[in-house]
């Protein structure tokens, strides 16, 4: 079982990196993978303010371009990153995990949920609607994470944000993921004060389970 992780190059970063560097990374990474010269990653970090445009966005959904607007090349739509939003990317070779895009999709999913619910807070994906999601302080379901993929020769790229504590009024330059009728929240809002090496550090501890789930097994 630790063979799974200790395989695996795990990267957090504690200063901002600025999305277009990280994209260009995760490019490089990306054929180096699939060329068998490097090492799958995990890379944790936080951006500068950024709308991303997915291959799906619609350009009535980008209310405000008050921020730089990269296009990422992941499914999905608008997103924004920026501080306070630990942000994971995976690069994982899915030619010898399965070559599965949609159980990929959903370890992730799960892999999120899993340590949401270590700072007792409950959430989960729903069929149709991109994202994590949870209740809100009002009681209404509002998204405090994001899930986007790309996979170029079988390897994976992006992965998933999950909202600590970024500025809330920044989703409000775009239809987040195109979903009007839900909010966003984060877990400051909640009440739960949490570091990014806090984060980190909960999702490492899940990362076995995530590992096994993505190869259709049971950690």
């Amino acid at each position: 079982m630790e063979n799974r992780l200790t395989q695996i190059e795990w990267r957090a970063d504690t200063s901002q990196v600025p999305y277009r560097a990280a994209l260009e990374e995760m490019e490089r990474r990306n054929a180096a993978i699939a060329a068998g010269e490097e090492r799958e990653l995990i890379w944790l970090l936080d951006h500068p303010p950024v709308y991303t445009a997915g291959t799906s966005a619609a350009a009535d959904e980008l209310l405000d371009p008050r921020f730089e607007v990269v296009e990422a090349g992941r499914g999905g739509r608008y997103t924004y990153h920026g501080p306070g939003q630990r942000v994971g990317y995976a690069l994982l070779d899915l030619r010898h995990r399965g070559k599965d895009v949609r159980r990929f999709v959903h370890a992730l999913e799960r892999w999120v949920i899993a340590t949401l619910a270590g700072f007792g807070v409950e959430s989960w994906a729903v069929d149709g609607r991109v994202g994590i999601w949870t209740t809100d302080i009002d009681g209404s379901e509002a998204k405090i994470g994001a899930i986007g993929v790309r996979v170029r020769r079988w390897v994976t790229m992006h992965g998933f944000s999950v909202n600590l504590d970024p500025d809330l009024a920044h989703f409000t330059g775009i239809v987040p993921c195109g979903i009007e009728e839900f909010g966003v929240t984060s877990l400051a809002r909640l009440g739960i004060s949490l570091a990014p090496e806090d984060w980190d550090a909960a999702l490492r501890a899940e990362a076995e389970n995530f590992l096994a789930g993505l190869e259709g097994e049971t950690a």
